[in-house]
């Protein structure tokens, strides 16, 4: 009768076995659409083996463990390939921003590798203005000409301050975004560290069985990814050491075990973190893609609009104003496209078209002439060409990078899709698998469910024979 006894408890075993494997896969397809999941399977195993006088008897079947189906090699590519795709993103939001502050579209010429500027913005208020000289030149006594002009040249002004005072704004909104994102970045290191604890406590006697921590730890590491480049390594007690490169050359440690090692801070266009502090390197995240629009593309734009509106003050108040005698056409300590401004004498009761009499066009000739001279560096000025070429090859130039960054995106984007692919025929959740799973199982523990029931009638039987017998 013993032999009946360590048969019903097996048969108990294995109806438990079951039905942790019927939760975990019922578990599965409930998470088939989340991205932070992975496919879980219970290990089985003999609970062991006793001598008895027929031979070795196995204890019964029992759920060893839940584990995971997971690619660390896989996950480490997909979070490096995550630093990459948002560095990108981040780039390209903000200048195209950026390229909304100009206030005039850009058409990127990809045949050419160069981009138009439309007529509006800057270039079509420097485009009347010189034509307004023009006008002038034409008309040197017509009051509504002249008044045309001063509205015109008021206009020029306006835009260039507000092209600058946009830009300059989005700059702004880049350190507060990099801001934002370390603090973002400090709140998941400490969750991280904090589910390091909580996975090395859980996986003290069951290594890897902590799975639906891991799963929360491994969506924060993506999340901290998308902000800076992490590399991660777990040590053998499943607690990950998370670390960053660092402009030295060396790793710089984030997070080890259950601790933070310093956290992440921003100042003077640089971010740093560790223990001591070392400044990171950055080669991918949203705070690289910020920095990099920042100190790059859009600081390269400001420089040249300087550039050209100090040309436009000096050569159009040496033209106007050549003997440095009389009045400017323009405030000579306005020479960058945030000050640029008009002579505070001027107006169009003041304006002169000519240095001689009624008539005289010579001032007004020699101002409009400025539009086809080409400048030079080399020569002394602030521009390499005439107004226009050199408007129209710094937007142009800006358009590149737009377009570039865009490209760059793209092709980040496929890989990132690829590799999540890739990952998710490993680590996702088949529904056709499940099923196929779920009906196994469910056979399996109406079996040992009907075999415990026999089992349990004949010891009751037994039982009962015993008891007449008595």
């Amino acid at each position: 009768m013993s032999g009946l006894f360590s048969a019903l408890d097996s048969t108990a075993q294995a109806l438990n076995a079951q039905s942790v494997a019927i939760s975990v896969t019922s578990k599965n397809v409930a998470n088939i659409n989340n991205p932070n999941y992975s496919r879980e399977y219970v290990v089985f195993g003999s609970q062991g083996e006793v001598q008895t006088p027929q031979g070795e008897e196995s204890l019964g079947l029992q759920a060893l463990s839940v584990q995971q189906d997971t690619d660390s090699l896989l996950n480490q590519q997909v979070i490096s390939q995550i630093s990459l795709t948002s560095s990108d993103s981040s780039q390209q939001g903000f200048l195209q921003q950026a390229q909304a502050g100009l206030g005039q579209s850009l058409t990127d010429a990809s045949a050419s590798s160069s981009s138009t500027t439309s007529a509006s913005g800057l270039a079509g208020a420097l485009d009347n203005f010189m034509n307004a000289f023009t006008a002038l030149a034409a008309q040197p006594s017509d009051s509504g000409t002249q008044e045309a002009l001063i509205g015109q040249a008021t206009t020029l002004t306006q835009t260039f301050q507000s092209v600058d005072k946009n830009l300059s704004q989005v700059q702004s909104d880049i350190g507060s975004q990099v801001s934002s994102d370390v603090t973002n970045a400090n709140t998941l290191l400490g969750q991280i560290a904090g589910l390091n604890a909580q996975i090395g406590a859980a996986e003290v006697n069951s290594p890897g069985s902590a799975v639906d921590l891991r799963d929360s730890r491994e969506a924060d590491l993506e999340q901290l990814a998308a902000i800076i480049p992490v590399n991660v390594t777990e040590q053998s007690n499943g607690e990950d050491t998370v670390t960053t490169p660092g402009t030295s050359g060396n790793p710089v440690t984030l997070v080890q075990l259950g601790s933070v090692q310093g956290t992440l801070s921003y100042a003077n266009g640089a971010v740093t973190g560790g223990q001591p502090a070392a400044t990171l390197a950055l080669g991918g995240g949203s705070i690289q893609g910020e920095l990099n629009a920042s100190t790059g593309p859009i600081q390269t734009l400001r420089t040249n609009l300087d550039s050209l509106a100090s040309q436009i003050v000096t050569a159009v108040n040496t033209a106007y104003n050549p003997t440095g005698t009389g009045s400017n056409f323009f405030d000579a300590s306005g020479t960058t496209a945030g000050t640029i401004a008009l002579d505070p004498s001027l107006s169009s009761a003041t304006l002169t078209a000519g240095t001689g009499g009624a008539g005289d066009n010579t001032t007004a000739l020699a101002v409009a002439a400025l539009a086809n001279t080409s400048f030079s560096t080399a020569s002394g000025d602030a521009i390499n060409g005439t107004f226009t070429s050199f408007y129209s090859g710094s937007v142009s130039t800006f358009g590149q990078s737009v377009a570039n960054v865009t490209s760059s995106l793209d092709d980040q984007q496929n890989v990132q899709t690829l590799l999540e692919n890739q990952r998710s025929s490993i680590s996702g959740v088949n529904m056709d698998e499940e099923m196929s799973n779920l009906v196994q199982y469910q056979q399996a523990y109406v079996a040992s469910s009907e075999t415990f029931n026999i089992i349990n009638q004949i010891l009751g039987n037994e039982i009962s024979q015993l008891g007449a017998q008595g």
